[in-house]
């Protein structure tokens, strides 16, 4: 059983998705780990702590994942880079798959099993699998420390010989996993916090850490949650309502931070142009959905956009991967989790139950085929 973790190739990736850590437990099934020359140099893992740790160090890609019979990354790998693989490797990987049929089908033609961890579904059992949690998680944490980097005023209130600093009000659009994040930690740094969402069941959890909540509580409001839950996609009447009731609490405040996604969807948006201008100079948003569009009219992914005001509009890009050391901590541990599941320890083989629920929610592709039922066909 030999396990590969080429280095990513990507802009902005620093994370890897391996540690000293996980491969000590790779080694302990009986696998041969073999991790590409400096796969780890970015996350602030050299080549030593991995060779420490019972890993093999090799020049290249292709030396990396020669024979492999799994293959670790972080972004979805492009199908040359699986050249050599064992037949039916697994691959595990964020995928991205929505929109991209043809590189699926290509993924599927290099014979491999490609499994989407993002796809993970949000049960008990797999709570330890959950790469969009623990990522997303630090891009909330990272948010807030962006916003108060450009916020050019403190945010806690100060009581000094010169006089009283007001607390900074930080506005937090969306409570998934990184909102939260972001209300505590925005909580921590001595913020007045408010937050919202169009699922009921945030208004409590927004509550509980210190936070206000703020939203537009109607019938549809009520059943705006999937039985996942994710966050449906509203109708324009309520997106409307809703927009009324933001664009005033947005004028007064001081950082906003936009977290609002739906999967297989642009992101939505939430903050137009003229809830921009009526913002105050100086003041900061820090949108993360900015790879998928934004939820702000004025985000630019990966640029900083000063408004005709002076509002600082931060499109970032893979935030997570900021903090690239702890994010490849946290999803290395995701992947050891899945992986573990599909290893024989007594055989030191790969076993691959296709009945296993998380089998059916991640796998993409499988002898030659996309065959995940929301991707197939």
């Amino acid at each position: 059983m030999r396990i590969a973790v080429p280095a990513e190739t990507r802009a902005l990736e620093g994370r890897v998705a391996a540690t000293p850590d996980t491969v000590k437990k790779y080694v302990s099934f009986g696998a041969e780990v073999v991790v590409q020359k400096g796969a780890g140099a970015k996350a602030g893992i050299t080549d030593a702590d991995f060779e420490k740790a019972g890993a093999k160090i090799v020049g290249d890609a292709s030396a990396t994942v020669a024979g492999a019979d799994v293959v670790l990354t972080v972004r979805r790998p492009e199908p040359q880079a699986l050249v050599g693989v064992a037949p039916d490797a697994l691959v595990l990987s964020i995928m991205e798959p929505y929109g991209q049929e043809r590189l699926l089908k290509a993924l599927a033609g290099a014979g491999v099993r490609a499994f989407a961890m993002e796809l993970m579904p949000r049960i008990t059992r797999a709570q330890s699998m959950d790469v969009l949690s623990s990522q997303a998680n630090l891009a909330g944490y990272r948010s807030v420390i962006e916003g108060a980097n450009e916020f050019h005023r403190v945010l806690p209130m100060m009581m000094t010989a010169a006089g009283t600093v007001p607390a900074a009000k930080v506005f937090i659009m969306g409570v998934g996993v990184a909102g939260l994040q972001a209300i505590a930690t925005a909580k921590r740094l001595g913020a007045v916090v408010t937050a919202t969402d169009v699922r009921p069941a945030t208004k409590e959890q927004v509550e509980s850490l210190g936070g206000k909540f703020l939203a537009v509580e109607d019938d549809e409001f009520k059943q705006a949650q999937t039985a996942g839950g994710y966050a449906k996609e509203m109708s324009k009447e309520y997106q409307a309502k809703q927009a009324e009731l933001t664009a005033s609490h947005i004028a007064k405040q001081d950082i906003v931070i936009t977290t609002a996604l739906i999967p297989g969807r642009p992101a939505p948006r939430l903050i137009t142009a003229d809830m921009v201008a009526s913002m105050r100079p100086g003041s900061v948003i820090v949108d993360i959905a900015a790879e998928r569009g934004g939820n702000c009219e004025l985000t630019k992914p990966g640029e900083i956009v000063v408004s005709a005001n002076g509002v600082r509009v931060v499109g970032s890009l893979n935030i997570a991967s900021a903090l690239s050391a702890t994010a490849s901590q946290l999803y290395a541990k995701n992947l050891l989790a899945f992986l573990e599941t599909m290893i024989d320890k007594e055989k030191k083989a790969i076993v691959v139950n296709e009945e296993d629920e998380l089998i059916k929610a991640t796998l993409l592709t499988r002898g030659g085929a996309v065959i995940h039922p929301n991707f197939a066909g």
